[in-house]
């Protein structure tokens, strides 16, 4: 199964290239001001695209899906939206949640420590691909200045759940790929789309 990623297009979808595949995953951060209006746009052009499935979860920027969630997941026909919940596509288990570390008092902010850690406590036990939109703790994480901002939380029950895909975006400056152990993950940030998706094969 080929699964195309991307995340934190802000808007700039129309510049991507997307190539072919089964499954289509937004990582977060699909509008720039997170309004219903810029939803709408991103919907229409994720119909538009040949994939048989899509997946999406919000991001920091995406203000819609938390100050009007029902209209949000009304407006974004065109995909499966996962905010701390799960999906089984093609015999594989998806999970997505748009929480983060808090940041510059954005949409789904959590404070680090014990609220995070419930929120990444609701990762099922057997999912297959986890897709958040901040990092974890210690990949892709890493800014120009060298601080890394991922969640420790997260690492923490991703290595408990051990998932065979971690996506996420968020952290533009540390797009890349990265195993340990069973895990693969992958910063797939498109960086406003100045970079390219990402295809990864994963078997049923």
């Amino acid at each position: 199964m080929t699964l195309v990623a991307i995340a934190d297009t802000h808007g700039y979808h129309q510049d991507l290239t997307i190539p072919d595949g089964d499954i289509l995953i937004h990582a977060g951060d699909l509008t720039q001001r997170g309004s219903l209006e810029e939803l709408a746009e991103v919907n229409r052009f994720l119909a538009g695209l040949p994939h048989r499935h899509k997946v999406v979860v919000a991001g920091n920027h995406d203000w819609c899906f938390q100050q009007s969630p029902a209209e949000a997941r009304a407006v974004l026909t065109a995909a499966t939206y996962l905010e701390d919940a799960s999906a089984v596509i093609e015999g594989l288990k998806f999970y997505g949640s748009p929480w983060q570390p808090w940041f510059m008092d954005w949409a789904f902010n959590l404070p680090r420590g014990p609220e995070l850690a419930r929120r990444w406590a609701r990762i099922p036990d057997d999912t297959d691909v986890l897709i958040t939109h901040g990092p974890p703790l210690g990949f892709g994480d890493h800014l120009g200045g060298g601080e890394r901002v991922g969640c420790e939380e997260l690492l923490k029950r991703v290595r408990q759940v051990r998932p065979r895909l971690h996506l996420f975006g968020h952290i533009h400056q540390d797009g890349g790929v990265w195993t340990e152990g069973a895990t693969t993950f992958a910063n797939v940030t498109s960086d406003e789309c100045l970079l390219p998706p990402r295809v990864l094969t994963l078997s049923r």
